[in-house]
């Protein structure tokens, strides 16, 4: 049986014209899929067989109910539970998470705050010149990549959407220049028309000097950030004389000195270059449904991540109720991972708070997190064993499809999720 526009769930790209084959409830084959989209298809070592409780200090087979009683008990006992992941499953999964914290009255927090939750403080204070990548595909003559390398963290960005699709006004790479900034000679600088090397943690003065040039400002040094003079203003040349231009960022530059305030420069650089052209700005957003994580959370309580129901109410503050800085003052008594691997890229200090809490991991696959867990969960593969909505990092919203059965036993995460606050609600009363 072939099953065309399938959406992928690997990265942001959430590319929709992959063709599957499938053979007696096995993928046998996907055309138009990146390796790593291939790997997800067709690749399921590693799967957590059966859920797991921990005994004497060792995790044991256990029945799912009994799993999720074990569950429940933990949240419901707990004090001021952490709910971390979110951007590898569903909406409608998400949905339930943040009605999960409410009731708890815990913290939901998911993966934007410790890679693109700058840029949505950026946003928030600056505002954002948007578009989807459909625009971009059709219209761009000019992309400009800031701290980011999608040939390997987005492998078909750049042909998909970028400078090597074939748009409607667009046709070919002739037609489009590529501007790569980044603080070393990437595989994606290596493709460029010009490559701006700026010295690490020197974004937000290139982007203040970049938006000078813009301003038709005399540039007074002879190298800004390590960048010549020279070159800054040939690059904001290009860019005012393009016709369309899209800008997109990744956490290259969230990440580095300045965060939040790199974010508002950009946003401020787009804005300026609106009044000589059209530019629009756009995150390079890597899990495939973080940005759907960040709407669905913000739908609900307001805000985007890092959401605090302790209070009865929803509160936000970024650097307060976010999961790194919860876990490192000790605050959180208990944690609900959701498709997530914290203790693998968590901070190792972070890790070890982790490791003196009682944790429910629920993930198809083996993990670090899982190992260090008091319950754990196995749950049906998003896109491959389980359908749902999620969003493209551009905010359009894709629908993900089942294409084999899941393993017998195996449930979603949003029936997992939805027992689960069904018996947290008993036992809370």
């Amino acid at each position: 049986m072939e099953v065309r526009d399938v959406v992928c769930t690997v990265c942001g790209c959430c590319c929709d014209d992959l063709i599957v084959e499938i053979e007696d409830n096995h993928i046998k084959s996907a055309r138009n899929a990146c390796t790593l989209s291939t790997s997800k298809l067709m690749d399921h070592r590693e799967r957590l067989e059966s859920p797991m409780i921990r005994e004497g200090g060792i995790l044991r087979d256990a029945s799912l109910e009994e799993a999720l009683d074990r569950a429940a008990q933990i949240l419901s006992e707990a004090r001021y539970p952490l709910l971390w992941g979110w951007s590898l499953t569903c909406n409608e999964a998400v949905s339930i998470g943040v009605e999960l914290a409410e009731v708890l009255g815990g913290v939901i927090d998911n993966n934007t705050s410790i890679c693109h939750g700058p840029g949505l403080i950026g946003v928030h204070d600056i505002g954002i010149s948007s578009s989807t990548l459909g625009e971009v595909k059709n219209r761009a003559d000019l992309i400009v990549y800031w701290g980011s390398n999608p040939v390997h963290a987005h492998p078909r960005h750049m042909a998909r959407y970028t400078v090597m699709s074939r748009g409607r006004f667009r046709r070919s790479r002739r037609e489009r220049a590529l501007i790569v900034v980044d603080v070393r000679r990437t595989d994606t600088a290596r493709l460029a028309d010009l490559f701006i090397q700026v010295k690490p943690n020197g974004d937000y003065e290139l982007l203040s000097a970049l938006r000078a040039a813009v301003r038709g400002e005399e540039l007074e040094q002879e190298e800004v950030a390590g960048v010549p003079v020279a070159e800054i203003e040939r690059m904001a040349e290009l860019m005012i004389g393009c016709e369309f231009g899209a800008l997109f960022y990744g956490v290259g530059l969230t990440m580095s000195r300045g965060k939040s305030r790199n974010i508002d420069a950009a946003l401020s650089l787009v804005r300026d270059l609106n009044s000589r052209t059209k530019f629009t700005i756009l995150p390079m957003r890597g899990h495939f449904n973080v940005t759907g994580a960040n709407e669905v959370t913000t739908w609900l309580s307001g805000y985007p991540f890092g959401v605090d129901y302790s209070r009865g109410y929803p509160y936000y503050n970024p650097g307060d109720t976010t999961a790194i800085d919860i876990l490192r003052r000790g605050e959180c008594d208990a944690a609900l991972v959701v498709a997530s691997d914290p203790a693998a890229h968590f901070p190792a200090g972070i890790t070890r708070r982790l490791m003196e809490i009682p944790i429910i991991t629920l993930d198809p696959y083996r993990s670090a997190t899982a190992e260090i867990s008091e319950v754990v969960i196995p749950t049906a593969v998003l896109g491959v064993e389980a359908p749902g909505t999620i969003y493209r990092m551009d905010g359009v919203p894709l629908e993900a499809k089942r294409l084999v059965e899941p393993p017998e036993g195996v449930k979603t995460d949003v029936e997992i999720l939805s027992s689960l606050l069904e018996r947290v609600k008993i036992l809370r009363g």
